[in-house]
């Protein structure tokens, strides 16, 4: 149903590498809206490793420790309560919560030695997904507000959506760099909700009340309507407004677009195997999206950091109940997503052009604390890396004895989005001409 209303570091596998060809010079923009021409969109795409990006945003910090980078050995108020199995990756061991996921360890590369400069959950999230931090300013752009003007849409849909309930904040203030940042609102993310149920509804169209799919029958009639309500857009630019709202359009009036919503489409068992849960809902529309040539899909884990509030929707921020709520709902219900959502794509032929990542603003702290849980820390954490020319099977980087430091290279957010770039076509001059991703570097280890 829709309503519409990230020196050298060590591999646990060794250091073989295959030389990384960077694309072409980018197609000329068309003149005019300055968004590139249909065939330039073509020649980006077919030049481009990766056609689509899934970024599945473990919003509130997921414990590296008690995942996927336990410390058997370390002291018993490190450790944790968690047994460890092995991977089909030789010398890499996950905690026992995630038996989907280390039985696919083959398919997928895991990074343990991520680091973040910020210890707070907005300024480390803008971070976690800009490479930079947000002051001082001004915000530099999103990873996928990066690859969507790049590549920009050639149909109805539009490049960059954020799925989840909204934009991911703690209680006092959302992450500021959400979206275009320097490249402007225009290319901020679409956003999308789904439900456990499989529900899709479409936040933007609801701020028009007048709107409905009837009584819209061409653009002119629209933007009538439009102009009805925009008294209603509180501080927002005419190109954001026109941008979204045309978007809006396109939803409504192809049916192509609509159906890329409809996930009655997909089988009961193809439905079921991702989990009814809003997270698991939103990755089978993440594949769904990809698969209708959407270049950058964010599964938000929550709105919310925080596990527990009024409001609120299960964040990782488990300052309380950490091991409870990673054994009994937040481990089986990011295995059993990121185990469908991996073989879902792989059946379905994707995984060559589709890049697939795993990451939140950072990791929790390997000493448990007094209250039996695990605070924030940025000093080590870790990513998943799937398709699109990424090494399978590999274990990027290693962490010191206590899980707390990289005893190797330390891989920061900045690289993480310059290897996702170039991986969708965006190379270095390319970047140097949009003024984004200053100074970043490749995790060539990946690759």
């Amino acid at each position: 149903m829709i309503d519409f209303g990230s020196f050298q570091s060590r591999s646990c596998r060794g250091n073989s590498r295959r030389a990384f060809l960077r694309t072409a010079a980018a197609a000329p923009f068309a003149v005019g809206l300055g968004l590139p021409s249909s065939e330039a969109i073509a020649k980006v795409r077919e030049q481009a490793k990766a056609k689509s990006v899934i970024l599945l945003w473990l919003w509130g910090g997921p414990s590296h420790i008690d995942l996927v980078d336990p410390k058997p050995d370390a002291p018993m108020d490190y450790r944790g309560p968690f047994g460890t199995i092995p991977t089909k990756t030789p010398g890499m061991r996950f905690t026992e919560i995630l038996p989907r996921m280390a039985a696919r360890s083959d398919r997928y590369s895991v990074v343990r030695s991520m680091v973040n400069s910020r210890n707070g959950h907005p300024d480390a999230g803008t971070v976690g997904v800009t490479g930079f931090e947000e002051s001082p300013g001004p915000v530099q752009p999103n990873f996928g507000s990066i690859v969507a003007k790049h590549h920009s849409s050639s149909g109805s849909l539009p490049p960059f959506f954020y799925v989840g309930k909204g934009i991911p904040r703690d209680l006092p203030r959302r992450i500021e760099g959400y979206g275009g940042g320097t490249l402007g609102k225009a290319w901020d993310p679409f956003l999308v909700n789904c439900s456990e149920r499989g529900d899709v509804s479409i936040p933007t169209l609801k701020l028009l009340p007048k709107l409905n799919a009837n009584r819209i029958t061409d653009r002119r009639q629209l933007l009538r309507e439009l102009d009805d309500e925009r008294h209603r857009l509180d501080a927002v630019g005419i190109d954001e407004w026109g941008r979204a709202y045309q978007s809006a359009y396109g939803l409504l009036t192809s049916p192509q677009a609509r159906g890329a919503f409809d996930l009655t489409q997909e089988s009961k068992k193809t439905r079921a195997g991702y989990g009814r849960t809003t997270f698991g809902q939103g990755c089978l529309l993440a594949r769904r999206l990809a698969e209708a040539g959407v270049p950058y899909i964010q599964v938000n884990w929550s709105e919310y950091v925080e596990t527990f509030t009024p409001n609120g929707d299960w964040g990782w921020d488990t300052h309380i109940y950490n091991f409870e709520l990673l054994q009994d709902r937040h481990g089986p219900i990011f295995d059993r997503a990121f185990s469908a959502l991996l073989d879902d794509l792989n059946d379905r032929g994707m995984m060559q052009d589709t890049l697939l990542v795993a990451m939140g603003e950072f990791g929790r702290t390997p000493k448990i604390s007094n209250r039996a849980a695990r605070e924030h820390w940025n000093r080590c954490y870790f990513s998943i890396w799937a398709g699109a020319g990424i090494e399978e099977g590999r274990c990027i980087g290693e962490s010191d004895a206590k899980a707390e430091f990289p005893v190797t290279r330390p891989i920061n957010p900045l690289m993480a989005g310059t290897t996702i770039a170039e991986l969708c076509g965006v190379g270095a001059q390319q970047r140097a001409e949009m003024k984004v991703l200053d100074g970043g570097s490749l995790i060539d280890e990946l690759l």
